[in-house]
């Protein structure tokens, strides 16, 4: 019964969320009063297995859960009715010799990018229809505007590797506050070239371990990034690090399947976020969630091809790491390679807490729902077994459904010493296949398909 309490509170606080915050377009279900009692449904023995959703972790996620859906909205119409459309003054690239003829525009960029910082009140930096090549370039605060960047054409990097003495970035927006950056244009990282020398194509040296990141924002706070096509990056293409309250929305991310590192949307030290609206299709994760990010939000995601929604790795050489608070409503993945994953590497210490992932169609997808406690990069570590691990704890899997590419829909790989606890699926229907399960036993509610079958627990 300590087990029934402990995921009532669970799903009070998740049936709060999908009734207060977000439509669906799978149907509610009433999670309180028709809860059961999965000690007698599944077999779960709570005191071998224990929830550990205390009610202190409830009352947080409560928190986290209740006041996303107007984060971003009063801060924007505040903004909005701040200045009248009268006092807000337009700067192009234009202005300052950026010629969008195929000659380097770097320096244009950068005269436009200080005087549009340096004014005072509200300031649209303008980036005209054509398309204008780009060498690495920071645009860096703090600023005395409130800046808009608008994008109506395109900004592409150079293929020539030697003008980047930083390999890691091409564009990045550091310490620059209340950003707005807007489409409807593009930012094309022009990546061929990197793929091609990446050691994933070509494992023999020389060859490139790293690869520039096409869009970093490092602590950009009360940061708006929408309408934007961003394509083909050098490595990852959108980095969100050390920021607070991000919306972004409308969002098409693309870069072929075979693109090494490719991911779409990279979150890493990161509290108060929300992707929504966006189509990510690329050759690595369409969202990766790392350490230190909080109250995480994605909604109506379209994801494929890639390697689906993935909260890690985490733990990677012993590293003590946490994510928490992240909420998945709304995604179509298809063609991945997974569908939604936890991924942490044994020898780590950590966790990764209160998560929700729901209303989720997958098509085609090789393994739609897996949590991957001992991950290990055979290559390149000593994948000897270790005793330490970062827990996976307090995951609902809600309304998922469709179809696996692989025998195994379900798997679930926790740690033998820090096993997986507070897995719970609800309404799942994933097609001809089986669930695979080492030291968890899940909680069940509603119509669930595939099962872990006990003989599989370690």
């Amino acid at each position: 019964m300590a087990l029934q309490k402990h995921l009532v509170l669970f799903y009070v606080v998740v049936s709060f969320c999908a009734a207060s915050c977000y439509s669906s377009g799978f149907q509610e279900v009433n999670s309180l009063h028709s809860f059961v009692d999965h000690e007698k449904e599944s077999g779960y023995n709570s005191r071998a297995h224990p929830s550990n959703m205390n009610t202190i972790e409830g009352v947080k996620f409560m928190e986290f859960i209740k006041p996303r859906a107007q984060l971003f909205s009063s801060r924007k119409l505040e903004r909005a009715g701040s200045k009248s459309s009268s006092s807000v003054k337009t700067i192009s690239v234009a202005n300052f010799g950026a010629k969008g003829n195929g000659a380097d525009d770097t320096r244009a960029f950068e005269k436009a990018w200080k005087a549009a910082c340096s004014s005072n009140g509200a300031i649209v930096l303008v980036v005209p229809q054509k398309t204008y090549l780009v060498r690495p370039i920071e645009f860096s605060g703090p600023c005395k505007s409130h800046l808009t960047m608008q994008i109506y054409g395109t900004i592409e990097a150079s293929d020539d590797r030697s003008v980047y003495k930083d390999v890691t970035h091409w564009l990045i927006f550091d310490n620059v506050q209340s950003l707005l950056v807007v489409g409807p244009g593009t930012i094309n990282g022009n990546g061929n070239r990197w793929w091609e020398n990446s050691c994933k194509r070509k494992p023999q040296p020389p060859c490139n371990e790293q690869a520039p990141t096409a869009v970093t924002f490092n602590k950009c706070n009360n940061l708006v990034v929408k309408n934007l096509k961003i394509q083909d990056a050098q490595q990852m293409h959108v980095r969100f690090q050390n920021c607070k309250n991000v919306e972004a929305s409308h969002l098409t991310v693309t870069a072929p399947e075979d693109s090494p590192n490719t991911d779409g949307i990279h979150i890493t030290n990161t509290k108060n976020i929300t992707i929504s609206s966006s189509v990510i299709g690329t050759g690595d994760d369409c969202i990766s969630i790392v350490s230190g990010s909080q109250r995480v939000q994605a909604t109506d995601i379209t994801c494929g091809p890639g390697h689906g929604i993935s909260i890690g790795s985490l733990g990677e050489d012993n590293a003590n790491d946490h994510v928490s608070g992240v909420f998945v409503n709304g995604a179509k993945i298809s063609g991945t390679s997974n569908g939604v994953r936890i991924k942490t590497w044994q020898g780590g210490s950590g966790s990764a807490s209160n998560i929700v992932f729901q209303n989720v169609e997958m098509n085609d997808v090789t393994n739609p729902i897996i949590i991957d406690q001992n991950y290990c990069d055979h290559k390149n570590k000593d994948c000897t077994r270790q005793r330490s691990a970062v827990q996976v704890k307090n995951v609902l899997y809600q309304n998922i459904r469709g179809t696996s590419a692989s025998t195994d829909a379900i798997t679930f790989n926790c740690s033998q010493s820090v096993p997986c606890q507070g897995i719970v699926l609800q309404n799942i229907q994933l097609q001809n296949a089986r669930a695979k399960c080492n030291n968890v036993k899940p909680a069940y509610k509603g119509a669930v398909s595939p099962r872990c079958s006990w003989g599989l627990v370690n």
